[in-house]
């Protein structure tokens, strides 16, 4: 198995993706390098560079970055998957342009209306797949629909869950909650194969009460950076708090253990990136902040889902659930 690693897309590129890339191939992992070869001296000799001299900047916008930057780093590390030169792509830059790349060059698995970016918050009882965080502003019930596919199949392979529960995300758990688009979802998934339960609420996220959470990416993408402000809140009250005292410093020293644990439960550094699932081809976005250990983790965990045959898994799910869809829409539950 082969990644096409983007060398220059986090922030402190490409030291942090040549060191990932290193560690990655001593677990026997191939990696393709892409990126200004004039700067990759570091890299291992087992790896193959593949040049590229324009970077995307993180404030691009996506379609100048589309149509403009034909030679950057990214464009070509995704095109060397669409080429079948490697099987999985990681790159930790603009995240708008990495999604937008995606789906222009490897286009949509068969059936998928819409990819979506799928992640993982923790939980109480470990954690959560939520499922749209960003890529779909605007959308429709059966974009949903097969976002519940996508997120349950890929829990499925991530956490090893027979039949992973699903719910959607609404302003209460009652019936009568939501709006237009959470009714007509609710009916959708009520009718489909999955092991659906209803309405969630935000709380239930973290609460761990389903496996996997469906929403819209409008509200996904707020959720993600709320959960992102907590957990560094978490981090920052705690550390201050055993800065405190003697006593706090006492205190932390016999809790260590127990911090450590919270910090590596909402560390996103612990699953390194989420995939743009519902693409023809393995594609994982990484934080921007992404250190060495958030990149190879992208890297073994793209590595998972080619061992574990991902996309196969969702377009057999998806086909199982198809004439569901068809027959609703055409009902005119669009």
């Amino acid at each position: 198995m082969k990644v096409a690693l983007d060398a220059f897309g986090s922030d402190r590129s490409p030291d942090i993706e040549i060191r990932a890339a290193n560690e990655a191939v001593r677990q026997g992992i191939g990696i393709v390098l892409v990126g200004d070869k004039t700067r990759l001296g570091g890299a291992d000799a087992a790896i193959e560079i593949v040049d590229a001299k324009e970077v995307i900047a993180m404030d691009e916008s996506p379609t100048n970055a589309l149509r403009k930057k034909k030679d950057s780093s990214m464009r070509i590390a995704v095109e060397l998957v669409r080429d079948g030169k490697a099987d999985a792509v990681v790159s930790a830059g603009n995240s708008g342009a990495m999604m937008a790349i995606s789906m222009f060059v490897l286009q949509k698995l068969p059936g998928i209306h819409r990819p979506a970016i799928v992640g993982v918050l923790p939980s109480y009882r470990g954690s959560t797949v939520f499922v749209d965080m960003g890529a779909n502003v605007d959308c429709k019930p059966h974009y949903l629909l097969q976002f519940a596919i996508m997120g349950s199949v890929y829990a499925k392979k991530l956490f090893n869950i027979e039949r992973p529960s699903v719910g959607l995300l609404s302003n209460g758990e009652e019936e009568g909650k939501g709006n237009e688009l959470t009714y007509h979802t609710n009916e959708l998934l009520k009718g489909s194969s999955l092991n659906y339960r209803g309405y969630v609420e935000g709380k239930d996220i973290y609460m761990g009460d389903v496996d996997v959470v469906v929403a819209d990416g409008f509200v996904g993408n707020a959720v993600l950076k709320a959960s992102e402000g907590v957990a560094e809140m978490i981090t920052s009250v705690l550390r201050d708090s055993y800065r405190a005292s003697p006593v706090a410093i006492l205190g932390y020293l016999l809790s260590k253990g127990t911090f450590t644990r919270l910090k590596k439960r909402i560390d996103y550094a612990e699953y390194g990136g989420a995939p743009l699932i519902g693409v023809n081809g393995l594609a994982m976005i990484s934080h921007g902040r992404s250190n060495e250990k958030a990149i190879l983790n992208a890297i073994r965990l793209s590595k998972r889902f080619y061992d574990t045959k991902l996309n196969e898994a969702i377009i057999a799910e998806l086909n199982s659930n198809t004439a569901h869809v068809e027959s609703i829409r055409k009902a005119g539950a669009q």
